[in-house]
């Protein structure tokens, strides 16, 4: 009897959580098992966050993948919402593996959407069986707005374009986004992308400037005051929410050409029916002469708990992963 593959330890690393767990990868598809969310702010680094997530499980896996909320493209690592930073090399000489792979966060989330089933989604344009035609633009806030790419189809196979494309400069479409734009900027460094209003802290900040206030709410708890329906300046901030993703979705798809979208992310699966009844569909079609196009573009929202981890997973299964 041959024996069993050791587990692998999967990680996804946020600017807000850091998620861990052991990977069987010895079938077809990767078993996730002992899963466990950390806050990062708890710990001074990635490398204190893994000794602690292992010696909690009693394991000591040879191989491990991280999905890291930011660029990857050298030795060194640093994280775009989180202090942290590190070397490849060093992280996996400390931590004895004998294989380490690194990839971006939304790398990871682009590897799962090809893995999840319809189990893991819901649906809010195109049928079931359209869902996986490419290209394909995954998309979706949490800490940041993330966004990746993926090119290929089932038959040729597929290829994770990782991007950045949170980054860009957030475009306001009517005179209350130019304002919200306005105040953010004039806090951080006379610039406004459209990571800092799609994400955790951009619903507070839309929340500061429609209360006419400085001080900031917690995210989770305008999200719930709006569902909650009694809280006018919290309806309206995540209207105003789902209206500028809509308009950023939209975006994206033309610049990649895409025949699906993916929405990733911790934030959106929270209101899936409230972002239904927004205007955020409105928003994305608002693109003039390409409305047309974009109503033929397949879309759903991710709502595994865990599809950095699956996608992790997945990367060290994948060959043309590093």
């Amino acid at each position: 009897m041959l024996d069993k593959q050791p587990a692998a330890l999967v990680a996804d690393i946020g600017g807000t959580n850091a998620r861990f767990a052991l990977a069987d990868l010895s079938g077809p598809s990767p078993v996730l098992s002992a899963a466990q969310s950390l806050p990062a702010a708890d710990f001074a680094s990635l490398q204190q966050a893994v000794e602690h997530y292992l010696a909690g499980c009693g394991e000591r896996p040879t191989v491990a993948a991280f999905a890291v909320a930011c660029p990857v493209s050298g030795d060194e690592v640093r994280l775009t919402n989180r202090a942290w930073a590190f070397s490849q090399s060093e992280l996996q000489a400390r931590l004895g593996l004998q294989r380490q792979v690194v990839i971006n966060d939304f790398g990871a989330a682009a590897l799962a959407t090809l893995a999840l089933g319809d189990a893991d989604r819901v649906i809010l344009h195109g049928a079931s069986d359209q869902q996986r035609t490419g290209p394909i633009t995954v998309i979706g806030p949490g800490t940041g707005l993330g966004v990746a790419l993926l090119v290929g189809d089932d038959v040729r196979g597929w290829q994770v374009v990782e991007t950045e494309g949170g980054h860009v400069s957030f475009a306001p479409q009517v005179e209350e986004e130019q304002r919200i734009a306005d105040w953010v900027a004039a806090r951080h460094h006379g610039r406004c992308s459209n990571e800092r209003l799609l994400c955790g802290k951009g619903l507070s900040y839309i929340d500061a400037v429609l209360g006419e206030r400085e001080t900031l709410r917690d995210p989770a708890d305008i999200v719930s005051a709006a569902l909650e329906g009694n809280d006018v300046i919290a309806r309206r901030t995540l209207a105003r929410f789902c209206s500028i993703f809509g308009s950023v979705v939209g975006d994206a798809a033309l610049m990649h050409g895409a025949k699906t979208v993916a929405i990733a992310g911790g934030i959106i699966p929270r209101f899936i029916p409230y972002l239904r009844a927004s205007a955020f569909r409105e928003r994305v079609l608002a693109k003039g002469r390409f409305a047309t196009y974009l109503e033929t573009v397949a879309m759903h929202v991710i709502t595994h708990e865990s599809p950095g981890l699956v996608g992790a997973a997945l990367a060290l299964k994948t060959p043309s992963v590093r």
